[in-house]
């Protein structure tokens, strides 16, 4: 697919996930100009993690992840003093191909959607471990007594194998460098391992917690 323009949202420690929502409040000027030409035309952004050390250029253009998140704000509410509280739902992992020009106080690029890298012989050969993902997520939401039904959902109803890791990603894996490498990582397969082996630690972590005595489950954000 050719690249296209979308305007870039650069966040120091928050990486995007196709399939996931992401609720964002909009305060600084720059970027409520930003959502403002959003809801004039397409409603799409990119949010991109920052690389360490932009604390130097905060306020100017420092440098970025080349591998961000592209959503569609699907829900808007505009407070009195002009800041936002948007929702993106994720439509597409992104190339940041090349940085254009400044137009604006925000930043845009040219972006290329990235396409998952399926097995050679399908993706039912993934089933098995599908299977076994959902089964331990799930647990691991009762064990730290998160019974939502929405949190459920996330994975009993995911649209795609591709979905479904990207959503159990989105919820269990906390550190921002690890979320980014899944983010990055385009075979299936392998994102797959990466996010079961990321749920697998959560649940050691808790049992170790908790200890064998203990009789509860420590609460898990």
């Amino acid at each position: 697919m050719a690249p296209f323009p979308l305007p870039l949202f650069p966040l120091p420690e928050t990486v995007f996930f196709p399939h996931t929502l992401l609720p964002l409040h909009v305060f600084e000027p720059r970027y409520r100009a930003m959502v403002a030409d959003c809801l004039a035309g397409e409603k799409r952004m990119v949010v991109v993690r920052l690389l360490p050390g932009w604390e130097q250029d905060y306020y100017g253009r420092p440098p970025i992840h080349t591998v961000a998140g592209a959503g569609e704000v699907v829900e808007v509410e505009r407070l009195p003093d002009g800041r936002y509280n948007i929702l993106l739902e994720g439509f597409a992992r992104v190339l940041i191909e090349e940085e254009l020009p400044p137009t604006a106080a925000y930043r845009a690029a040219r972006c290329r959607p990235l396409e998952d890298q399926l097995p050679a012989a399908g993706s039912a050969v993934l089933q098995p471990a599908l299977e076994a993902l959902t089964a331990s997520y799930l647990r691991l939401l009762r064990e730290v007594g998160r019974t939502e039904e929405a949190l459920s959902r996330l994975v009993t109803e995911a649209p795609t194998p591709a979905a479904l890791v990207d959503r159990v990603a989105s919820v269990v894996v906390v550190e921002s460098a690890r979320r980014q490498r899944i983010l990055e990582t385009l075979d299936l397969g392998r994102r797959l391992e990466l996010v079961t082996a990321a749920v697998s630690e959560a649940l050691l972590v808790l049992h170790r917690e908790a200890g064998p005595a203990s009789g509860e489950a420590p609460r898990w954000n």
